[in-house]
């Protein structure tokens, strides 16, 4: 069964170098986590499971990495500097400062229950930075606190260097930070953390069918590549749209407090192209923008059938991989009892998706011909280049077991004194427990079959 409390994860997670609190030896810093060697791997293996999906298993969307600090008139045509803000409210008793929206009684302070509450103001999300030798301190650029506005403007970059026929997307994988009021869960609301955005580009009288292709594939990639059983996950539309905003819905998880966001599918129809394009009057935008008076550049599409020019709509998906990664350790969390006063934790995570793909274990450290074997079989395992292949040679074989168990290696490889006599080796899986009696020649083959 699935972790019962978001608890459990963090202890495992510190515990066997997953997450660790960022800036820990001065005391931490809220909504900030530090990945260690596992926690790496794991969202690595999203990432890429993500980028596989979007760009290798497609034609039609391309990939980018835009700059993580932006000019300011960025975010002034896309609507964030003036709106992009949380409603604060403080408590006068205590101190607390709180988001509104998120209180449990609007009425009294969640911290003390007083009902000497401040009315709401606004908070502004994005962190701005002072560049350059006379910045002086002023703000005059910004953090990015998304990676979708960055791959709004660069639309006609991409499409000039790669060109498309309507409907094609954009992919990013990237940083982005806001300035939370009260960052929580974990590593489920956090100052920074990372984005797996897609923008697809659609003819306006498409929009609709492709907002439902998109609800339908992003939630068979996480019941099929992340391994979420489909019960834990729902479609939540929004029942107060943003104002660019023709659709929204959410892909929610079950937590163990409850079911919340880890998806967002949206036709954000034509605002976004239109808010940063220049000779916006030129163009038949339906969304309400921004004029834009410093844009260099027409972010519209021209059609080579009808030769009309027009601003697209867009679809997007945009996940947090943070969110995606904590989704996935609770749902493969489990503890179970052996029998006899024993139990074992262990993470049975997709194997393309563990962060040790496997471990190779010599029964005895002392012992110099099962060491050599092992290294051997380590070397030939790591060039397949699945990933993480670990040398195991603490010497104690059951507490190796556990450990691996703990982080989700899918197989262990056990080297013993039969390997010397017949060159065969243990194979030990994670989930089942159950071992096979395999020659090394074998194992590679056997390794590939696990983690396809």
């Amino acid at each position: 069964m699935a972790a019962k409390t978001v608890n459990d994860i963090v202890a495992l997670c510190k515990r066997r170098g997953f997450i660790f609190t960022g800036s820990e030896i001065y005391g931490g810093l809220g909504g900030a986590y530090d990945y260690g060697p596992y926690g790496v791997e794991l969202m690595k293996n999203i990432r890429d499971a993500w980028w596989n999906a979007m760009i290798y298993s497609r034609d039609d969307i391309e990939g980018l990495d835009a700059a993580l600090i932006t000019n300011r008139l960025m975010w002034k045509y896309s609507g964030h500097e003036a709106g992009f803000s949380d409603p604060l409210v403080e408590c006068k008793k205590c101190g607390a400062r709180m988001r509104q929206d998120k209180m449990k009684d609007q009425s009294k302070c969640d911290n003390c229950g007083s009902t000497e509450i401040t009315e709401p103001r606004a908070y502004q999300l994005m962190m701005g930075l002072s560049i350059g030798a006379t910045a002086d301190g002023a703000i005059n650029a910004y953090l990015r606190p998304e990676t979708a506005t960055t791959t709004y403007t660069n639309f006609k970059n991409v499409l000039d260097a790669k060109p498309h026929k309507l409907p094609f997307g954009i992919a990013q994988i990237g940083k982005a930070f806001r300035n939370e009021i009260s960052p929580r869960g974990f590593v489920f609301r956090m100052r920074e953390f990372e984005q797996a955005e897609m923008q697809y580009f659609v003819n306006p009288a498409d929009d609709e069918a492709f907002h439902k292709m998109w609800m339908d594939e992003r939630l068979a990639w996480w019941i099929n590549v992340l391994g979420i059983p489909a019960e834990k996950l729902r479609f939540a539309p929004h029942e107060k749209l943003a104002h660019y905003a023709k659709a929204a819905v959410d892909i929610e998880y079950e937590f163990p407090d409850g079911f919340d966001e880890v998806e967002g599918i949206h036709n954000r129809q034509d605002f976004d192209l239109g808010s940063h394009t220049k000779g916006q009057k030129e163009l038949e935008i339906n969304a309400n923008v921004i004029e834009n008076k410093d844009s260099i550049t027409k972010l519209a599409f021209s059609d080579p059938q009808t030769g009309k020019t027009f601003v697209p709509y867009v679809i997007e998906t945009a996940m947090g991989i943070n969110r995606a990664m904590l989704a996935v350790m609770i749902e493969a969390y489990n503890e179970e009892d052996l029998g006899d006063g024993k139990s074992r934790t262990v993470l049975k995570l997709k194997p393309a998706l563990a962060p040790v793909k496997a471990a190779v274990i010599p029964l005895a450290r002392n012992i110099p011909e099962l060491l050599n074997i092992s290294n051997e079989i380590v070397r030939d395992l790591r060039r397949l280049g699945i990933g993480r292949i670990e040398l195991e040679n603490s010497g104690n074989i059951g507490k190796n077991y556990r450990r691996h168990d703990e982080i989700g290696t899918p197989v262990c490889i056990t080297v013993d004194h039969q390997t010397i006599e017949d060159n065969t080796v243990t194979l030990r899986h994670r989930d089942t427990m159950a071992q096979e009696r395999v020659p090394i020649t074998q194992i590679k083959e056997k390794l590939l079959e696990i983690v396809k």
